[in-house]
């Protein structure tokens, strides 16, 4: 079969989780509890943040903007698998598809570099405490924001960039619920072995920067820790940083298991299946984190709720 441009191939197929009519229901019940969770409890941090004056701090708003970050990442990618499940219509053309895998690097791109800014955020204030006022200022917090958007978009662009330049062909099936890159590349009839080392080096700068960030920012961390003498301190000293870890745990955990997945299994529906635990709970369990094991979110979510029933 010859290969054709992409740009001649008007429309994509999402071939979803599944074929099975019966599935149907049942996924779109999940997936649309599981969105409105999401977008309610990142909802709920952001408005409880921006009310209450004591997290107005720059671990927190680094938090805020990861809750936005996390709202807009699953909506790119929700709401087009709800309407086609309710729809049956599998059918995305090529403009929506490059406008969706462009938000979903933007967004996903953004969640990693708000979590190396969490991190950093960490190790100033617990092995720097004394000039943490000085390095952490609004300024400062304003400006890594403008870096993270401005890195976010160049790595999306990068990606958009790439898939444009790809060509298919005839049969175009994509063995998931939205447009995935990597698959993309699997897909592609012209997808050559320079491209592939183009896309690894894109992959190691955008995704293994961040991650060697936050693993020598917890190194450090742990240093001070180990430093502190008594227990109870200790206890105290890794507490204020516990619920970050947790997120970036599961935030990398389940990238590098949906990736694992698609290696070692010779399903690409099993990938597809793997790719929710990243698309739809990672961002639906990060405000239940935050809330569960920070006393202070905990305390605000508690005042914000009283102050809505009261009303």
């Amino acid at each position: 079969m010859e290969p054709q441009n992409i740009s001649r191939a008007p429309v994509f197929l999402l071939m979803g989780l599944s074929d099975d009519p019966d599935l149907q229901y049942p996924l779109f019940g999940i997936f649309l509890f599981m969105y409105l969770v999401t977008v309610l409890g990142n909802l709920l941090i952001i408005l409880a943040i921006s009310r209450d004056s004591n997290l107005h701090t720059p671990m927190y708003f680094f938090l805020g903007n990861l809750s936005l970050a996390d709202i807009a990442f699953t909506s790119t990618i929700v709401p087009k698998t709800l309407n086609v499940i309710h729809t049956r219509n599998n059918i995305i053309s090529y403009v929506d598809c490059l406008f969706q895998l462009s938000f979903l690097h933007l967004f996903g791109c953004m969640d990693s570099l708000l979590l190396t800014a969490m991190a950093y955020d960490r190790y100033v204030a617990i092995c720097r405490p004394l000039h943490y006022q000085t390095v952490m200022n609004p300024c400062v917090c304003g400006l890594l924001l403008l870096i993270t958007i401005f890195i976010s978009l160049l790595e999306s662009q990068l990606q958009c960039l790439m898939v444009s330049h790809l060509h298919f062909c005839t049969d175009v099936e994509i063995p998931n619920y939205f447009c995935d890159p990597p698959q993309l590349f699997s897909l592609a009839c012209s997808f050559t072995s320079t491209k592939a080392i183009l896309v690894y080096c894109m992959g190691a700068v955008f995704g293994g920067v961040p991650v060697s960030l936050i693993l020598l920012s917890y190194v450090r961390i742990a240093f001070s820790i180990l430093s502190v003498p008594s227990s109870g301190g200790k206890y105290k000293v890794f507490s204020t940083c516990g619920s970050h870890l947790s997120v970036v745990c599961l935030f990398y955990g389940t990238g590098v298991g949906v990736y694992l997945s698609s290696v070692l299994s010779p399903s690409l529906r099993r990938g597809a299946v793997a790719s929710v635990m990243y698309t739809m709970v990672t961002p639906m369990l990060n405000p239940f984190i935050y809330s569960l094991r920070n006393r202070d979110i905990k305390r605000a979510l508690q005042m914000l709720l009283s102050r809505t029933v009261s009303f």
